[in-house]
């Protein structure tokens, strides 16, 4: 059974930088993408950033837009979210998840394997 891991979760003033790393492991991982997701208190879960498994292709939320970056390294099957120039509003559990379907752009119902989540809290 595959398991995810994320790591890299914390408090950091708005203006900030966090990196957000997802591990797989269990039994052989071919994803055809990973993303991002996020959930904030009394909020529905929403995308954040996916990538593509095999060719890197990325999308993003309006929201983070040139401030998210996400990357994946196939050899080790992880995928990371480099968060810049955060904002209060980016305080939420973040979510890390794979999908072995077709769905693009990403969304909560493709995904097959979902994180427990790390928090990301950003204080003003």
């Amino acid at each position: 059974q595959v398991q995810l891991v994320e790591s890299g979760g914390g408090l950091v003033q708005a203006g900030g930088s966090l990196r957000l790393s997802c591990a797989a492991s269990g039994r052989a991982v071919s994803p055809t993408a990973m993303g991002w997701f996020r959930q904030a208190p009394g909020n529905e879960r929403e995308f954040v950033a996916g990538i593509t498994w095999s060719t890197g292709n990325t999308d993003y939320a309006d929201s983070v837009k040139g401030r998210f970056r996400i990357s994946r390294d196939n050899a080790k099957t992880t995928a990371s979210l480099q968060m810049d120039n955060l904002k209060p509003e980016d305080t939420a559990v973040y979510y890390c998840a794979l999908q072995y379907g077709d769905f693009w752009p990403l969304r909560s119902i493709g995904m097959d394997v979902w994180g427990k989540g790390t928090l990301v809290t950003v204080t003003s």
